[in-house]
């Protein structure tokens, strides 16, 4: 088991990795909860909490499942659910499921009665190594990702690995994405790790898939605890978003999952950075190479280059009219930079875009 905590200016929290741990579950919540997930998630992994929390008497709240469902109608639909089972102030919810399931969850608990207690138990990749973790909550307009949202942070966050047994395989990827992320951001031994071991990673072998899970959660951890609301040094954990979000937007969040956008949008950015002389034409070959080596993404036939540079201005890290990018420097150090020649930002995108084509 490994206990990665989280220290912000608001709350102090524990990560628990821990295998098995979503049926001992509790053992750390030990009164009755109100669980928010989606029905896919409640049919692979639902019978495992059910033993888990079957002393607390928890309650049982559903969500459509799916990123075009991350709106403010869901969250509302929720909310009136709540009102139904009895929750106020004093309840707790439990966010158990994947990415969406984490930001909704987490967003309804911010704002339900003004904040309610919330713990994350994450059954994808994604959401154990990103969404689950930080506080970060929010849902989508059509207008673009994550604009309508707050910062919350749970009490704990229970990480099952063994919960990535029944996940499919392009869930699992995608999710992969983000550990690439986290590697290129802070760590050259992940990046390493997931050269170097890719076979036994693809094929979940326990041993790699905990060492990348709790690489990454440690990088959050960190990043989070040294800025809670991506005033400075959070920003580090948009790389790969700026375009990668203007890509979900694009497609009406309806083609990709959020972790093969992420791969597009590193892409993108590992170009940008070479063209504008930051980062070393041999550095961004290894980023390209590792993509490539957990793809593919899905094919982006019919998206252009016009149609993710509109959407730049609504993007949350566009400050003053001014978008701002994560660029890789070297593999483990990056920087956040605005003013870019926007001739360069469209040249990255389309030779993004056409590598997926």
């Amino acid at each position: 088991m490994a206990r990665i905590p989280v220290r912000t200016a608001q709350s102090t929290y524990d990560v628990v990795v821990e295998r098995g741990c979503v049926e001992s579950a509790g053992a750390h919540i030990r009164r009755r909860p109100l669980v928010v997930t989606s029905e896919p998630v409640w049919r692979h992994q639902g019978a495992r909490l059910e033993r888990g929390l079957a002393a607390t008497g928890f309650a049982r709240v559903v969500m459509p499942d799916g990123e075009e469902h991350k709106r403010l109608a869901t969250v509302e639909a929720l909310a009136a659910k709540l009102v139904a089972a009895g929750a106020d102030r004093s309840s707790l919810l439990v966010a158990f499921g994947g990415g969406v399931v984490s930001d909704v969850g987490g967003f309804l608990a911010a704002v339900y009665m003004r904040g309610l207690e919330v713990v994350h138990i994450p059954t994808t990749l994604l959401a154990q190594v990103d969404a689950a973790i930080g506080g970060k909550t929010g849902v989508n307009l059509a207008a673009g990702k994550n604009l309508i949202g707050a910062f919350h942070q749970p009490s704990l966050v229970l990480v099952d690995p063994a919960a990535l047994d029944t996940l499919p395989e392009r869930e699992y990827r995608a999710g992969l994405y983000e550990v690439i992320k986290c590697a290129v951001i802070a760590s050259p031994s992940l990046f390493e790790l997931l050269a170097a071991r890719r076979e036994e990673v693809l094929r979940r072998a326990p041993d790699a898939v905990e060492a990348l899970i709790t690489e990454s959660i440690r990088i959050k951890a960190e990043v989070v605890s040294a800025d809670e609301r991506e005033s400075d040094l959070r920003r580090v954990l948009n790389f790969g978003h700026t375009l990668g979000h203007a890509l979900e937007a694009a497609t009406s969040y309806q083609r990709l999952l959020h972790g093969e956008a992420v791969a597009f949008g590193m892409r993108a950015a590992a170009l940008l950075a070479e063209k504008a002389g930051l980062l070393a034409t041999a550095d961004r070959a290894a980023i390209h190479s590792l993509l490539d080596a957990y793809g593919p993404i899905p094919a982006l036939a019919g998206v252009h280059a016009e149609d993710l540079l509109a959407r730049l201005g609504a993007d949350k890290k566009t400050v003053a009219g001014k978008v701002h990018f994560v660029l890789p420097e070297r593999i483990g150090k990056t920087r956040v930079v605005s003013g870019l020649d926007p001739a360069l930002i469209r040249a990255a995108a389309e030779e993004a875009l056409a590598a997926g084509l």
